[in-house]
């Protein structure tokens, strides 16, 4: 009994207002950052919380405010508890006439008050504004290390299992990765510097570049940034500043400013920052950004903010050095191709055996035939591309590789709905007719690989529908007719197989 009567008050302390507390963060009472973007937090009376930024800050502008003189002058002082001392005794005569009803004033100065700062507490905030903690997730090991970094052909294995063909691309990120690395390494130990070799990427939509670049940062464990260029501006306009891709990295970095100085960082749409042709406006978002990112591509000294994507006054600044930091650029460079073919066609002849004009209308891989003279007339500046130095194509996909993303990278389209129908105790299959039906009308959207997963969510929309309405369906095998639309899938229902014309006629199959 004795020990029964010790342990329950402690469960009561565990349940008791003290551990709800600590479900929520702190924030700061002035600038409204939380605990972990802010740090450690200062505890004031009335449960105030204040950052270590804005205690300094509120302390400097306090140290330096005269308050209009009323310190250095104390004849002030004077001179206005003399002038209300006259009020005081005018209305204490007024008082002695009436009841004694009223409750005592107090003396001070006239009309000033000071706020209660227990009205701006904590505890006085809706939970909906309170920023809970988020829990420790364990994280994933990854397969490779920094500090040993594997072999070229070792990192393009792991890159077959989830990216399909690609094989070039794929070849020179391995390599461009391996020697960065090497380079991080080895940093200024010898007599020769090895210069970092940036990346850019050219290929339709839909091609995996970004997915490329995103399943490498899954296999390193090397913080990585995605940014957009779109939202890129030059400084002081509207939009986000060059600087705020380093903020990103910093961000997937944990703040840490070391690690993030070994990251990736994967700039995607950067065709958008083209030279805007035919243009009388400034151009806020073209030439001017890539004049902006030519000191954070070769190596600089950047201050970026943390925990924000703007500087301003109330968040603190982190200088970072871009020097060992990978950059990986990517666009699709609409139009490239015809800029393209209209340099090769100026090479064309007159004669026997002569190269005709319309030679390369019908060529699928003219991306492979890109220069830098090329892009440069796409709208690049040439000091942008000379920090660019790896060049890479990648092909636009066929059928006969959408059929492959299909169902052999790891987590494949097909492999996703089959997971979803297992949780239904439901066999999933796809026929061989149904797949290619599916790569072909992938291909006539021309949106690559994005195509799939719409056409695919099209067609098992009404499968996902009514499967869950009848538990005696045991597997659903989609067909290359239904997929064209003259059928409908093939349903089993446990023990029989029954060819659906219709998924109308789905609830009228019995047994």
């Amino acid at each position: 009994m004795s020990d029964m009567e010790h342990k329950e008050p402690e469960e009561k302390k565990e349940n008791g207002p003290e551990e709800k507390k600590k479900e929520y963060e702190d924030v700061c009472f002035i600038c409204r950052r939380p605990e972990s973007k802010a740090g450690k937090m200062f505890h004031l009376p009335n449960n105030i919380c204040v950052c270590d930024d804005c205690m300094h800050k509120t302390m400097d502008a306090v140290s330096q405010f005269d308050y209009q003189g009323m310190l250095s002058n104390p004849a002030l002082f004077n001179m206005l508890n003399s002038q209300f001392d006259k009020k005081e005794s005018q209305a204490q005569v007024q008082e002695e006439e009436t009841e004694d009803t009223q409750e005592p004033k107090q003396k001070g100065f006239p009309n000033i008050s000071f706020i209660n700062l227990a009205d701006f507490a904590n505890d006085g905030i809706p939970r909906k504004q309170k920023i809970k903690k988020k829990s420790k997730e364990e994280k994933v090991q990854p397969i490779f290390d920094i500090k040993s970094i594997p072999a070229p052909h070792r990192i393009k294995e792991q890159l077959d299992q989830y990216v399909i063909g690609q094989e070039h691309a794929k070849k020179v990120i391995s390599v461009a990765v391996y020697n960065h690395y090497k380079r991080v390494a080895t940093g200024m130990t010898d007599e020769i510097e090895i210069e970092k070799s940036n990346i850019l990427l050219i290929g339709p939509t839909g091609c995996g570049k970004t997915y490329l670049v995103k399943t490498l940062a899954k296999l390193l464990n090397v913080p990585l940034a995605i940014a957009d260029a779109t939202s890129l501006t030059e400084a002081g306009y509207i939009g986000d500043d060059i600087e705020s891709v380093v903020s990103k990295l910093l961000a997937a970095a944990d703040n840490d400013v070391d690690k993030a100085e070994q990251g990736i960082i994967f700039i995607d749409e950067i065709d958008k920052i083209a030279r805007k042709r035919n243009t009388t406006s400034r151009d806020v978002s073209g030439e001017s950004v890539q004049q902006g990112m030519l000191k954070l591509l070769e190596g600089a000294e950047v201050e970026v903010p943390v925990g924000a994507n703007s500087k301003n006054a109330m968040v603190p600044l982190a200088t970072v050095n871009t020097k060992n930091i990978l950059f990986i650029c990517g666009g699709a460079f609409p139009d490239l191709d015809e800029i393209i073919k209209e340099r090769l066609r100026k090479q064309t002849s007159i004669g026997f055996r002569a190269e005709l004009k319309d030679k390369w209308d019908k060529e699928k891989d003219i991306l492979s035939r890109v220069t830098v003279e090329d892009i440069r007339t796409f709208g690049m500046i040439p000091e942008f591309l000379g920090r660019l130095p790896v060049i890479c194509t990648l092909k636009g996909l066929n059928q006969e590789m959408l059929v492959r993303i299909l169902k052999e990278p790891k987590n494949a389209i097909l492999k996703q709905y089959q997971k979803l129908l297992e949780l239904d105790e439901v066999k999933l299959e796809f026929s061989e007719d149904a797949l290619e039906a599916i790569a072909k009308k992938a291909t006539e959207k021309d949106t690559g690989a994005r195509a799939l997963r719409s056409i695919i969510e099209e067609f098992m929309l009404d499968i996902m529908y009514e499967i869950p309405k009848d538990d005696n369906i045991g597997r659903v095998t989609i067909t290359g007719a239904y997929i064209e639309g003259t059928g409908g899938p093939v349903i089993d229902i446990r023990s029989n197989t029954y060819a659906l014309p219709d998924m109308d006629k789905m609830n009228t199959v019995q047994e």
